[in-house]
């Protein structure tokens, strides 16, 4: 049984004026008008009026001299639809703490699907005077109206003396008593109401004692999608503004919490709720949200992440202390921002993934798990994408080659955290056998022999490891830097070059080492040819030739890449 709440808020405009003047500490008189004004084709027209406007006999619509000449002392306000749409907003962030699926319903209403939870309120007469209240206290006037479908609960909360329309009416009944709602309940624009009001039809009972095909074809189909809707021969549904997450607990106090610990408590005890939850399930949350309702409208949220399905209280519960601790640090020594205290608290999983049961090992260590804290609470109070690693990277220049990722990306579950941290590093003496596909023509190497050592090290003798010289440097440069060389010929190796304004006379040079440029590069890129370089000073240096002699270029380059220990 679906049950929509629709809430209207016809003076949101004036409302939000009236809060910002009290704010600053300027109220406005209770016997002065006050309207928004904008300027529509090149006259400045009342948009929105409030109350006491209205009963003055102020319309929206009205030019500004016209209405000025009625009541002199109207107060006008710019109309900003950006800081209207802001606000309607905010009332519906407020709103999810009667139900996570509320759906803006521009420009000056809401709605709400309460299905199922009308009883946690006392029911729906309750609820609607709950809502309407607490707005009031906030400072806007809203009406608010209960049906089975949206279209229903749109049109009762504007039009209709009726506020609950019951969910066991048939159609007859139904139609019976939105029969005397006047057209604009469906929802229609200016121009179809004047047709229809030239016709005679005025009201939904008008329209519903018609043949369906002349209107239809006068006035299109939208009218009637909206009757039918408004029937309950059609289901609509809203969008809601936020997804309703997976899995969600949530306390309410009769009076405000507003002490820090006794927040950070609370979100512990939701975090056990959860914890069985998805122990049920067989998951484990990645994203949480604990969203932090406060008595005067107001809604205080943080969301952390986690690297691998966590369903834990104590983890959980430590990493929203890390985030109130990191928005402390960051804005002041209250975070929370309490003022009178927090009404509601709730505690949601945005995003769940499978988590089997682990097999315990003998010696009870939490090695994987340490590791995956230690992401996790840095990535609580820095972000989760700002806590980064190393990684491979498919491209064939080597200044390209690795690339650093989120570290939680990359330890989804504890298995994969075993396998990075037992992964063993490449063993120096072995040669590595190049399948025919990682040879490009002329005997360039590609990526795969980048990632290899040297194949000249397969020549040196096994008992002599430590004259094997590594087949990268320890320090890569950001970027090659340019270097002057001097050689026995254009495409032989150097013999001796000037970097940093100092000369390196050479003992021993091992290469080249050819890579060809990224074929998804323009034809202008260039190969490279590597040599390992060791001065006579015993300092090491990675340096290569770019462009390949008459061939690719006639006056190749050098550059230094890297040094080694």
């Amino acid at each position: 049984m679906t049950r929509f709440l629709s809430l209207s808020l016809p003076s949101l405009a004036t409302d939000r004026i009236i809060r910002l003047m009290r704010a600053r500490g300027a109220a406005k008189p209770p016997e002065s008008p006050l309207a928004t004004v904008t300027k529509i084709k090149s006259a400045q027209r009342l948009a929105a009026v409030d109350a006491c406007a209205a009963a003055l006999g102020l319309k929206p619509g009205m030019t500004l001299p016209d209405a000025r000449a009625m009541r002199p002392s109207l107060i006008c306000v710019e109309s900003d639809a950006e800081a209207e749409a802001e606000a309607l907003a905010n009332i519906a962030d407020w709103c999810r703490r009667f139900t996570p699926l509320a759906a803006l319903d521009a420009p000056d209403g809401l709605m709400l699907d309460v299905s199922g939870a009308t009883h946690l309120f006392g029911g729906e007469t309750k609820l609607l005077a709950e809502i309407e209240a607490r707005l009031e206290d906030q400072g806007f006037c809203a009406r608010a109206a209960l049906a089975p479908t949206p279209e229903a609960a749109w049109a009762l909360a504007r039009y209709g003396a009726l506020r609950i329309l019951p969910s066991d009416l048939d159609e007859k009944e139904i139609a019976r008593r939105f029969a005397d709602l006047p057209l604009a309940a469906l929802r229609l624009d200016a121009a179809t109401l004047a047709d229809l009001a030239q016709a005679g039809l005025r009201r939904i009972g008008d329209v519903m004692m018609r043949p369906r095909a002349p209107i239809a074809a006068r006035c299109g189909d939208y009218l009637y999608a909206r009757l039918d809707g408004l029937l309950g021969r059609a289901k609509a549904a809203i969008s809601p503004r936020f997804e309703a997450p997976p899995y969600l607990a949530e306390r309410r106090f009769l009076e405000g919490v507003a002490r820090r610990e006794d927040v950070e408590a609370t979100i512990l005890s939701l975090a056990h709720d959860l914890s069985e939850l998805l122990a049920r399930h067989g998951e484990g949350a990645r994203r949480l949200e604990a969203s932090l309702f406060r008595v005067d409208g107001a809604v205080k949220r943080f969301e952390v992440g986690a690297s691998r399905p966590l369903r834990e209280a104590q983890p959980i519960a430590r990493l929203f202390r890390e985030r109130i601790e990191a928005a402390a640090a960051a804005g002041g020594d209250d975070p929370l921002e309490a003022d009178y205290g927090f009404d509601v608290i709730r505690l949601a999983v945005l995003s769940a993934e499978r988590r089997d049961e682990e097999q315990a090992d003998w010696s009870g260590g939490r090695g994987d798990a340490d590791l995956a804290d230690l992401i996790d609470r840095l990535g609580a109070r820095l972000g989760l994408r700002r806590v980064t690693r190393l990684a491979f990277n498919a491209a064939h220049a080597p200044e390209f080659a690795v690339a650093a990722t989120p570290a939680a990306h990359s330890f989804g579950s504890p298995s994969s955290v075993r396998a990075q941290a037992h992964r063993k590093p490449p063993d120096p003496r072995e040669t590595p056998r190049l399948k025919a596909s990682s040879k490009s023509k002329a005997g360039e190497t590609t990526l795969a022999a980048f990632l290899a050592p040297s194949p000249a090290a397969a020549f040196m003798e096994e008992d002599a490891p430590a004259m094997i010289l590594p087949a990268r440097p320890i320090r890569l440069l950001r970027r090659p830097e340019p270097i002057e060389t001097i050689a026995c010929a254009p495409d032989g190796p150097p013999l001796r070059f000037r970097w940093r304004k100092v000369t390196h006379e050479l003992a021993a040079v091992e290469g080249p080492e050819r890579i060809a440029p990224d074929w998804r590069l323009s034809e202008a890129a260039l190969s490279r040819d590597y040599f390992r370089a060791e001065d006579t000073e015993g300092r090491r240096f990675w340096l290569f030739r770019e462009g390949l002699f008459n061939r690719e270029t006639a006056l190749p380059r050098w550059f230094m890449h890297g040094l080694f220990a």
